[in-house]
C-alpha cells in the first residue's frame, strides 16, 4: 500500500464523559466528546478546529492516552490504544508526541536546556553521548536555536524560543504522529508563521494533527474537521 493510502490513525465513535460537581454532594456527567470519528493517512496533515471548550484538546489528549475514552476505539497501526493500560501503551508512547500551548509548563525550570533535550535521547535511543550531542546540535539548527544557549534555563528564553525547544524535543525520537495543541496561539503573527513554516519543513515526512482556532495555523492542512460542543460538524 502506498504511503498516501496507509491509514495510520483511526478514531471511531469516541466519547468522553467527565464527572463534575453540581452541588455539595452531587455530581453530573459532562459529555466532552460525542461520537467523534475521523482518520488520517500516513504523512498527511489534519486539523481539528473550533472555539475554546469545543472538545478539540480533549480528543488530542485521548489520542495520547492522557485521558481514557469512555467509549469507542482509537486504532494506531491497527492496534486499539484506547483500551490499553498505561503500561501497555509504553511500547508505542514515543510514536505519538504532543506539543502543548504553554511550552514552559513542560520544561523543567531547574534544568538547563541541554539536559532537557538530551533526556528523551537517553530514554528512547541507544546513542552514546557524542551521538546525542550531534543530534541536539543538528535539531537546534533546524528549529533556529543558538547552540550557545544550551546552558541556559527555560525562563531565559522567549515564548517562541521555548516552543522551538519543545518541537525539537518531540522530533528527536522520530514519532510517527506529531500533535500540535494550540502550539502557536500565544505567539504574535510573525513568530507563529516562522515556527509553523519551520515545523512543516522539518516534519514534512511526519503525520501531523494540528489543534487550532486560528485559520492562519492550518493553511497547509489536507483535511480539516470542525468541532462544536464535542461533536464534528463538517467533514
Amino acid at each position: 500500500m502506498s504511503q498516501s493510502l496507509e491509514k495510520l490513525l483511526e478514531v471511531k465513535a469516541v466519547e468522553k464523559t467527565f464527572k463534575v460537581s453540581s452541588g455539595t454532594f452531587t455530581k453530573k456527567d459532562l459529555h466532552a466528546l460525542n461520537d467523534i470519528s475521523f482518520h488520517i493517512f500516513k504523512g498527511k496533515t489534519l486539523s481539528l478546529v473550533g472555539e475554546s471548550g469545543c472538545g478539540k484538546t480533549t480528543i488530542g489528549k485521548v489520542i495520547l492516552g492522557l485521558y481514557q475514552a469512555s467509549h469507542g476505539s482509537i486504532l494506531f497501526q491497527g492496534k486499539d490504544i484506547a483500551k490499553m493500560t498505561p503500561k501497555q501503551r509504553g511500547s508505542i508512547q514515543k510514536e505519538i508526541q504532543m506539543i502543548f500551548q504553554d511550552p514552559y509548563s513542560s520544561l523543567n525550570p531547574r534544568k538547563k536546556i541541554k539536559t532537557i533535550l538530551e533526556q528523551p535521547l537517553k530514554i528512547h535511543t541507544s546513542m552514546n553521548q557524542k551521538e546525542r550531542m550531534a543530534t541536539i546540535l543538528s535539531l537546534c539548527e533546524d528549529v533556529g536555536i543558538d547552540p550557545d544557549y544550551l546552558d541556559r534555563y527555560p525562563h531565559q528564553f522567549s515564548g517562541g524560543q521555548k516552543q522551538r525547544i519543545a518541537i525539537a524535543r518531540a522530533l528527536y525520537i522520530d514519532p510517527e504522529i506529531l500533535v500540535l495543541d494550540e502550539a502557536t496561539s500565544a505567539l504574535d503573527d510573525e513568530t507563529e508563521k516562522q515556527i509553523m513554516d519551520e515545523t512543516y519543513e522539518i516534519s514534512k515526512d511526519k503525520t501531523l494533527i494540528i489543534i487550532a482556532h486560528r485559520l492562519s495555523t492550518i493553511q497547509r492542512c489536507q483535511k480539516i474537521y470542525k468541532l462544536e460542543n464535542g461533536e464534528i460538524l463538517d467533514v
